[in-house]
């Protein structure tokens, strides 16, 4: 039987969310009536948030690749409130570039962030949420998290290993009372693939492949390049679909799919894997029942 939907405020913990859809989430949650710890590198990006709702709002500066600078800002929010039940690991930033064309610095950078800096967060809050016997783990993947596509493929990279690790968290701590939702995005009208993109340094070889998927071959691509994936939906609609999310309880699964296109993209995403395997005779979709159970992945 589904859970009852929570009506008590709950204290939220956001990353990333001076802008976007970290900014989207802080916005929903304040306006439901919750409290929130919004996470920022620039002191002043929720300034006018703050002056609205100064008495549930408090923002704190933090680096998501500095683990100890985590933990210690993580454990302030736990006493700004005195809980937290919703953690956000909202934070990162797409990359984009052919494997040949990445940095040392490219790679690790972008590492730090999207992947190890939600490992940190979640290490962090983990005690907390044991303590009080609840809480919410909310990691924003993408629906380039199921599939890849060429230039991007680091992003996709961080972000698989993030649900990786996010789905083997599940089972860990569902004992303590605490959930796990990996929220796969699709397309949203935020700054991701504008001012927040960063580009590798380009080689001539890979031009007409840029030209083909983004419309141009120059980097970073001009303001007026026309988007082969426009992105239309606002990002408090994102916002709205994991409030409506975690009110479901526990009548609710592991992945969220938040988009009209996402459902799409993580259909042919798995049709084009399903398909590859299928070049394998001894590959059937789905499983016999009586077949044996797999062992660990490798």
């Amino acid at each position: 039987m589904p859970a009852t939907p929570t009506t008590q405020p709950r204290v939220w913990f956001v990353t990333g969310a001076g802008r976007g859809l970290g900014r989207a989430f802080v916005a929903a949650a304040l306006d439901r009536g919750d409290r929130v710890i919004g996470t920022v590198r620039s002191a002043d990006a929720l300034a006018d948030l703050q002056g609205r709702h100064a008495d549930r709002l408090r923002v704190l500066q933090l680096d998501v690749r500095g683990r100890d600078a985590v933990r210690r800002v993580v454990d302030e929010a736990a006493g700004v409130f005195g809980r937290l039940d919703v953690v956000v690991n909202n934070a990162g930033y797409g990359l984009v570039g052919a494997t040949e064309e990445l940095s040392e610095d490219d790679a690790r950078d972008h590492v730090d962030t999207n992947l190890l800096g939600p490992l940190w967060v979640t290490q962090a809050a983990l005690p907390h949420m044991r303590a009080q016997g609840s809480g919410e783990l909310v990691q924003i993947s993408t629906v380039g998290a199921v599939g890849s596509m060429p230039l991007l493929g680091l992003y996709n990279a961080g972000k698989w290993g993030l649900e990786g690790f996010s789905e083997a968290l599940a089972g860990e701590v569902a004992a303590f009372g605490v959930r796990v939702t990996i929220a796969q995005l699709g397309g949203f009208d935020t700054d991701w693939g504008t001012t927040s993109m960063r580009f590798a340094d380009p080689q001539g070889t890979y031009d007409g492949l840029r030209e083909s998927l983004f419309g141009t071959a120059e980097v970073p691509w001009p303001p007026t390049a026309e988007d082969p994936h426009p992105l239309e939906a606002p990002p408090g609609r994102a916002a709205a679909a994991l409030l409506e999310h975690l009110d479901r309880g526990d009548d609710r699964p592991l992945r969220l799919l938040v988009g009209d296109n996402a459902p799409g993209h993580v259909a042919l995403a798995l049709d084009r894997r399903r398909e590859d395997y299928s070049r394998d005779a001894r590959f059937s979709w789905p499983a016999d029942p009586g077949s044996a159970s797999p062992g660990p992945a490798g």
